[in-house]
């Protein structure tokens, strides 16, 4: 409720776009904060317009306090009007809210900077160790040799997404896996298994699967990855080198022909596949 100021604090008593003007704050706000019971103004003056005191300009003074350590007005008001136990209460339970929203900022910083880092190179792990769990024939320049290559896809950045939350186990066990799978593509392409067959289509579904593991990958997709293998020399090249223990003769030929047959049966025409 207002009053009528007199003397010394009626002289001193400001308007309200002079107290906004004070504070730095707008007109409105002062408005809202008087229509919500928050900061109301304890006087009038003879024409009726909101005048704001010393006391007045403190509380408003608490206000902006309050709200730039991120408390909402309706906890700011209980605080205003709370004894100092509840305040302190309140005040340290806000400083660790803001603490873990810090921590959960940076965390986020940090999985930023992996995406942007892993959309570079690939790999997030350092030279000596990628050769450790890709074997002595990878070469840590390939990551961003790939990046300058198809860096643009939206292929290498699912990639990247996917690289950035790895770690050193998960990639080991992704070796392991394509290391298994080739010793098997080596045995049964020693074995003379036909493209088609019950046990190829197997295969080839497992070798899709390992690329699903960086990109999502249809049979069309593998079907042109297929081609790569055999008409890319330095696709050709790559595979050949990070697989040459478990690599027969011929296997990239065969693996194209395994891909192809199970792609036709999924309804893919190999000649006619593209990169969707």
């Amino acid at each position: 409720m207002t009053d009528q100021l007199f003397g010394d604090e009626a002289d001193s008593a400001l308007t309200v776009g002079a107290a906004a003007s004070r504070l730095g704050i707008t007109v409105r706000t002062l408005h809202h904060w008087d229509a919500i019971g928050l900061v109301c103004p304890s006087g009038r003056s003879d024409g009726g317009y909101r005048l704001y005191t010393d006391a007045d300009l403190g509380r408003i003074g608490r206000v902006l306090v309050y709200r730039d350590v991120g408390l909402s007005l309706d906890e700011i008001g209980i605080l205003l009007e709370s004894p100092a136990a509840h305040v302190d209460e309140t005040l340290r339970g806000q400083r660790a809210e803001l603490r873990q929203r810090i921590a959960d900022l940076e965390q986020r910083g940090e999985s930023l900077d992996r995406i942007i880092d892993a959309r570079k190179s690939g790999v997030l792990l350092p030279a000596d160790e990628q050769v450790s769990i890709f074997g002595r024939h990878w070469q840590p320049s390939w990551g961003p040799e790939a990046h300058e290559r198809w860096g643009d896809s939206a292929q290498w950045a699912q990639h990247a997404e996917r690289s950035a939350g790895r770690t050193a186990e998960d990639w080991q066990k992704i070796a392991d896996c394509v290391e298994t799978l080739n010793e098997d593509l080596a045995l049964a392409c020693r074995a003379g298994v036909e493209p088609g067959s019950a046990e190829a289509n197997s295969l080839a579904e497992r070798h899709r699967a390992s690329i699903g593991v960086y990109f999502d990958c249809t049979h069309s997709m593998q079907v042109c990855l297929g081609r790569m293998y055999v008409g890319d020399p330095g696709f050709s090249e790559f595979y050949d080198a990070l697989f040459y223990e478990t690599v027969e003769t011929g296997l990239t030929v065969w693996l194209r022909a395994v891909i192809d047959a199970n792609a036709l049966a999924h309804g893919v025409v190999p000649e006619s596949a593209t990169w969707v």
